[in-house]
């Protein structure tokens, strides 16, 4: 396990939150909550009305869940501590390790209470934010347990002494945020004129200033936000403007940047319902965790890490999703390959799949995450575990281990490809191997000529005989591969690389089959006009990515006009032959292949009946449409129909008359049964 507790020379160390308790914070933030539960209420029962929180319960409760992630993540020497001001400072704990847990916070704060409203008699002095920054400064003065041992040991070097200060508060404009920096900044210098004169001080090497601006809901703030800037060499200040209800999201965006933390949801977790234990459902239970439990997965595949990570709604932070894994029996005390483990607390603690993913690990079972591959498949990537009653992500093992013995080289890395194209490797290697210079007499360097000539030369270069077509048809292409990496080409290679493009069209115009030398997954099985396909498209991308000259452009021009051109016409033409074959030479057959073409292609995108466009096509290949315009194409296919109209469609005024033999049915007899 990493060890992340015993560094006390961060930032991380010492953390002061200086929460405003003027009058200001006692208003409502303007964020109802609905209170009412009961479905039906009975006669006479007034609906309870929601309730909005104050800024100050808002503030308070985000810092008091920063710490909770802190210390649970950090047992030691993440310290905190709360300061609360209005006509004066209000300190809630101290540096000591008892001090350090929420039952503390709590009980203090409980005495304070709410923010006043009037000024006390006793007092000449305004409620400001500033009386608990000048005391967070001091704090920040005071040597910790951790410092002093440190000082009182043998370790050489020098003691840095740095520590952050969140400050939540609300001013009116920029001007004001401003000012409050700047009285800040010279606070901070005199507190070291002082540290230095005293010998149980520390001078403040470093003070990361963080103010959170807040306001009620339905008010625009004039304050503006900005993003770490340096006041001084030992200040640093950063402001964040937000209502008093997203707190708790700022709060969480912060924590993951300042104590290196990254965020996970743990997705499809089966948990039985509490009024059907016989059914389940799935949910969703985010964690955080030290960020450097996913670097393996993120650094292995750039699609695979784009396609698990996602934007957490609400907030300005990526989750990375993770799949529950159906334990077999599985407990945490059985041996696992893993290369990092860490701490872990779930977010929203008090939530019900929270509850039952922790009790579940708690009760000594073990928990597989599997990571999806955007190609494809799934690898089991993490493992949930707890461990002397708290729970730890580990990293597993994706590689081979190191006990396993080695991979031959025909195996491949880790025993998954076994497909290299390892003659050609050996090829490029001998191509460009290095050899010792006596002189240069050049300008030019030879290693950066070596390394511009393997540039051209890998620019694209499979690696697998299975991702590759053209590099398996050597007998059809060579020497048009090696030419084209080439920096300068002759005009008598430039015509060699055209009569073997010349040569490839023949090849497809005869239908003949292409017969690869190894014949890889990717060939394996297709048919000869894919193969065709596969191979001009491969040849398209191996000579686009290598462009060095007008000689190259030449090649590539050549290939677009011989094939690219060529297949769009031949296409082109097969279709206007095959519409010209639908017509009335050939009633039975050519219309029973029309209605076969209709059934395939008619849907809501598809062109209008072929029956049109074949009867415009029949008289285009006669000849008696070469002199027509589009009007009396368009007339020709809306012919007469030979069916007589419906009378009631043939002018205004006219009308049908339904059933015209009604009456006359009614009165004659029918044969064999008498009317009375």
């Amino acid at each position: 396990m990493d060890n992340h507790y015993g560094d006390f020379h961060d930032h991380n160390h010492k953390t002061v939150f200086v929460l405003d308790h003027t009058p200001y914070f006692g208003i409502s933030c303007e964020n109802p909550i609905e209170f009412e539960f009961l479905k039906a209420r009975g006669p006479g029962c007034l609906p309870i009305p929601p309730f909005s929180k104050s800024l100050w319960t808002c503030s308070f409760e985000s810092a008091l869940e920063y710490c909770r992630i802190v210390w649970d993540l950090f047992p030691i020497n993440k310290l905190i501590r709360f300061v609360a001001s209005d006509h004066i400072p209000h300190c809630i704990n101290e540096w000591l390790p008892a001090h350090q847990n929420l039952g503390h916070l709590t009980s203090t704060m409980s005495t304070i209470g709410v923010p006043p409203t009037v000024l006390p008699s006793n007092t000449k002095t305004e409620f400001t934010v500033l009386h608990g920054m000048k005391v967070a400064l001091e704090a920040l003065n005071e040597p910790t347990e951790a410092q002093l041992a440190r000082i009182k040991s043998d370790i050489p070097g020098k003691l840095i002494n740095r520590g952050r200060v969140i400050c939540i508060t609300s001013t009116r404009d920029d001007e004001s945020m401003n000012r409050l920096e700047e009285i800040f900044l010279s606070g901070l210098m005199h507190q070291n004129k002082v540290a230095t004169k005293s010998d149980r001080l520390l001078v403040i090497d470093h003070c990361h200033l963080v103010i959170i601006n807040t306001f009620p809901a339905n008010v625009d703030s004039q304050v503006s936000n900005h993003t770490l800037k340096s006041l001084s060499p030992i200040l640093s200040t950063e402001v964040h403007s937000v209502k008093a209800n997203l707190i708790p999201n700022k709060l969480s965006a912060l924590i993951l940047e300042h104590y290196d933390l990254t965020s996970t949801t743990v997705t499809g977790i089966p948990m039985k319902e509490e009024q059907n234990a016989s059914s389940s459902a799935n949910y969703d239970v985010e964690i955080y965790h030290h960020s450097s439990a996913h670097t393996a997965i993120l650094k292995s595949n750039a699609s695979d890490s784009l396609a698990i990570q996602t934007q957490k709604e609400n907030h300005e932070y990526l989750t990375v999703t993770l799949k529950w894994c159906t334990p077999r029996g599985t407990t945490g005390s059985e041996l696992h390959n893993c290369t990092r483990m860490h701490r872990i607390t779930p977010v929203d603690v008090n939530s019900r799949p929270s509850l039952c993913l922790i009790n579940f690990l708690l009760n000594g079972r073990s928990v597989m995450l599997e990571m999806p591959r955007k190609s494809g498949g799934k690898i089991t990537s993490h493992l949930l575990a707890a461990h002397g009653g708290e729970i730890y992500i580990h990293t597993l093992c994706t590689a081979r281990s190191v006990l396993e013995d080695p991979p031959s080289i025909s195996e491949g890395c880790g025993g998954r490809v076994t497909d290299y194209r390892i003659t050609d490797f050996g090829m490029l290697m001998k191509q460009n191997a290095l050899l010792p210079v006596k002189s240069n007499t050049s300008d030019k360097i030879p290693i950066n000529e070596m390394v511009s000539r393997l540039n051209r030369m890998t620019r694209y270069w499979p690696l697998t005989i299975s991702s590759t077509l053209i590099f398996n048809l050597k007998m059809y292409i060579d020497p048009l591969p090696s030419i084209i990496t080439k920096e300068t080409i002759t005009e008598e290679e430039v015509n060699q690389c055209k009569q073997i493009i010349r040569n490839l069209i023949s090849l497809e115009n005869k239908h003949e089959s292409l017969h690869p030398m190894n014949t890889g997954q990717r060939v394996k099985g297709q048919k000869r006009d894919e193969q065709y396909k596969t191979m001009w498209n491969e040849l398209d991308i191996l000579i686009k990515n290598n462009l060095h000259s007008e000689q190259h452009k030449t090649i590539h021009k050549c290939l677009l006009e011989s094939h690219a051109f060529k297949d769009e016409k031949v296409e082109l033409d097969e279709a206007l032959r095959e519409l010209d074959q639908i017509g009335p030479s050939k009633p039975d057959l050519d219309a029973q292949r029309a209605s076969v073409i209709r059934a395939t292609t008619d849907s809501p995108m598809s062109p209008p009946p072929l029956s049109n466009i074949a009867s415009a096509s029949t008289s285009r290949a006669s000849g008696s449409s070469s002199n027509k315009n589009l009007y009396d194409m368009f007339l020709a296919m809306n012919k007469p129909k030979s069916r007589p109209e419906f009378a009631g469609r043939m002018g205004d005024g006219l009308k049908a008359k339904l059933y015209p033999n009604l009456k006359a049915d009614r009165n004659s007899k029918p044969e064999g049964m008498d009317v009375d």
